[in-house]
C-alpha cells in the first residue's frame, strides 16, 4: 500500500491556501491577526525593558505552513546575555525574600492573565511552530498548568526537623532558593517549555534568563508581554533569542560559564546536553536536562488493538512527531503485526495535511528543513534494507511530509534502531516474546518514555518495571500531566519537571544546628 504520490487525498486544498503537491506555498509578508496585538513582539526582554541586540542585528520569523514572513526580533549574543544575567542577579535577593504568598499571588495573575488570551496565544503557536491549532490550544492549556501547579509548590517548599542524638541540640532543616537560573528552551513546544521551567523556579524565589528557540521565539516573548502586564518586579524575567549558529552557542557558552547563573535547565537533543554539561563544569552548576529519545511502543497479543491503533496516532503523529515522547519504534507481537498494520494504515490515511488554522486539518508542517531531510534518510534507508512502505514517504513543499508508516525487514538494522526520527515516521518491527521485546526496547543509549498494550496484570507491572525509561504509558500514549514528574535515564539527562519534585531542582537544602539548648 504505497502512497499515490501526487494523488494522495491526504494533501487537499485548504480554505485559505493551496498546499502540497501541486499548489505553491505563498511568499512574502503575512500579518497575524490576534485579539490582543499587544503580544506580538518584536524585541527581546531584559530588566523589564524591551530591548534590541547590541549589535543591532534581527533574524526573521516565519510562518512554517506558508512560509510568509510573521514577525523580526533580535538576534543577540554574549554580551547582551552578560546583560540580562546581571538583571537578574540584581533582582534575586529582593525577589528571593518575598514570601511563598507573595509568589504565589503573582503567579496566579499570570495564570488568569494566560487564560484570557488563549486563541491568541494558540495562534502564534499555529504560526511559528506549524502545529494544528486544537494542538496548539492544548499547548496553551498545558503550559498554563504548570502555572497553576508550582504557584501552589510554592506554598508548600516544606522543611524538616531532625531529632539529634545530642539532647541539647535541635536540627532544622530549610530550602532555599538556588539563586539565577539559566533556562534554554525548545522549539517544538515554544511555550509549554517555558512555562514547564520558569513556573517552579518562580515560585522557589529564583530569577530567570530564558534562552527563546529561534526557530520559534514569538510564544516566549508574547508570555513576557504578559508577565510584564502581571507586576514581576523588572529583572525577575528575562527573555534572549539568538540566531542559530555562532550567536546562540556564544549565549549557551555564557550562560554555562557565568558564576552568577547557579542552576541550568536545558530541554533538546543529547549532543548539545553533553556540551552544555562540559561548559557547566567550571562552575559546578546544577543540571537538569530532559534529552533525547526514542519510545519503543510495545503492542502484545493480548492488547485491545482499536486502543492501540488509536494510542499510537496520537503518540506518533501529534505534531507532526516532532515530541521527544513520540513513539519510535513500534513492536508488534507476531500473532496481531498484520491485523495492527492494516489498522494503523487504514486510520492514518485519513490524516488531512495542510495549515493547522484551516478546518479539518489534523497534522501541519515540520518545523525546519533538517528535520525534513532526516526523515527522507531515514525512509532511504528503510528501503535500501529491504524494508516496505506501506504509507506514505513523500515530502511535500515547504516543510510538508506525509504521515509514513514502513515496515522493517527481519534481522536488518534499520536507522531507527538508535536514532530518534522526531517526525511522521511509524517504524513497525515483529517480536516474538515478552523477553525479547524487552531487551530490544532496551538496546539503546536514551530512555525517556515507553509504552505497551497489555490486558495482562502481571505483564503490565513485569513490563512496566523492566523498561528503562523515565516514564511509561500503559494502555495509554498520552503520558504528560503537570502533575508528575517528567524526565528520563541513561543519555536521556536527569532532573525532573513538573510533578511534586519539580520545584527541587530550584532548591537547595541549609541545616540549621541549635546547640546549647
Amino acid at each position: 500500500m504505497v502512497a499515490a504520490g501526487n494523488e494522495n487525498p491526504q494533501f487537499v486544498a485548504t480554505e485559505t491556501f493551496k498546499y502540497m503537491p501541486k499548489g505553491v506555498v505563498k511568499q512574502g509578508r503575512a500579518e497575524l491577526p490576534l485579539h490582543y496585538p499587544a503580544l506580538l513582539r518584536s524585541d527581546a526582554y531584559v530588566n523589564g525593558q524591551w530591548v534590541q541586540a547590541k549589535s543591532g542585528k534581527t533574524q526573521k520569523v516565519f510562518n512554517k505552513a506558508t512560509l510568509e514572513e510573521i514577525g523580526t526580533v533580535p538576534t543577540q549574543t554574549a554580551t547582551d546575555t552578560e546583560a540580562a544575567i546581571d538583571a537578574a542577579y540584581d533582582a534575586l535577593p529582593a525577589w528571593s525574600k518575598r514570601t511563598p504568598k507573595e509568589r504565589h499571588d503573582l503567579l496566579y495573575k499570570l495564570y488568569h492573565k494566560i487564560n484570557e488570551h488563549v486563541d491568541d496565544l494558540a495562534h502564534i503557536i499555529v504560526a511559528e511552530n506549524g502545529k494544528t491549532l486544537p494542538d496548539a490550544q492544548s499547548e496553551v492549556a498545558y503550559s498554563n498548568s504548570f502555572v497553576e501547579w508550582f504557584a501552589e509548590e510554592a506554598l508548600r517548599a516544606y522543611g524538616t526537623t531532625v531529632p539529634a542524638p545530642n539532647p541539647a541540640v535541635r536540627n532544622i532543616v530549610i530550602k532555599q532558593p538556588i539563586g539565577v537560573a539559566g533556562l534554554l528552551a525548545p522549539w517544538n513546544f515554544p511555550l509549554a517549555m517555558i512555562t514547564r521551567k520558569l513556573a517552579p523556579a518562580l515560585a522557589a524565589g529564583c530569577t530567570g534568563v530564558i534562552k527563546a528557540p529561534c526557530e520559534a521565539p514569538l510564544s516566549a516573548l508574547a508570555l513576557a508581554q504578559l508577565i510584564d502586564e502581571v507586576g514581576f518586579p523588572k529583572g525577575v524575567v528575562n527573555v534572549l533569542i539568538a540566531e542559530r549558529g555562532e550567536d546562540e552557542q556564544a549565549m549557551g557558552r555564557t550562560l554555562c560559564e557565568s558564576p552568577k547563573i547557579r542552576t541550568i535547565s536545558f530541554t533538546g537533543s543529547t549532543r548539545v546536553g553533553k556540551i552544555l554539561a562540559e561548559q557547566s563544569a567550571s562552575t559546578l552548576k546544577k543540571l537538569s536536562m530532559e534529552l533525547g529519545g526514542n519510545a519503543p511502543f510495545i503492542v502484545f497479543e493480548d492488547a485491545n488493538l482499536d486502543l492501540a491503533v488509536n494510542s499510537l496516532l496520537q503518540c506518533k503523529f501529534r505534531c507532526a512527531g516532532e515530541t521527544c515522547v513520540s513513539a519510535n519504534r513500534v513492536f508488534l507481537a507476531d500473532k496481531i503485526f498484520d491485523e495492527f498494520a492494516e489498522k494503523l494504515v487504514a486510520k492514518a490515511s485519513e490524516f488531512k495535511v495542510g495549515y493547522g488554522m484551516d478546518k479539518g486539518v489534523t497534522m501541519g508542517p515540520l518545523n525546519n528543513e533538517m528535520g525534513k531531510k532526516k526523515i527522507e534518510e531515514h525512509i532511504h534507508k528503510v528501503k535500501q534494507a529491504g524494508g516496505d512502505v506501506l504509507l506514505g514517504g513523500q515530502a511535500g513543499e515547504g516543510l510538508f511530509f506525509e504521515p509514513t508508516v514502513v515496515k522493517a525487514p527481519a534481522g536488518k538494522h534499520m536507522p531507527t534502531d538508535d536514532e530518534e526520527t522526531f517526525g511522521p515516521l511509524a517504524v513497525l518491527y515483529r517480536f516474538s516474546s515478552e523477553e525479547e521485546v524487552i531487551q530490544r526496547a532496551n538496546n539503546v543509549n536514551v530512555g525517556l518514555a515507553g509504552y505497551f498494550f497489555s490486558q495482562d496484570v502481571g505483564r503490565c507491572f513485569r513490563v512496566g518495571e523492566a523498561l528503562q525509561v523515565g516514564m511509561v504509558g500503559i494502555n495509554t500514549g498520552m503520558i504528560s500531566q503537570n502533575t508528575i514528574p517528567f524526565g528520563g535515564v541513561k543519555e536521556s539527562g536527569f532532573g525532573r519537571e513538573g510533578g511534586p519534585t519539580g520545584i527541587d531542582e530550584f532548591l537547595v537544602e541549609k541545616t540549621l544546628v541549635f546547640s546549647g539548648l
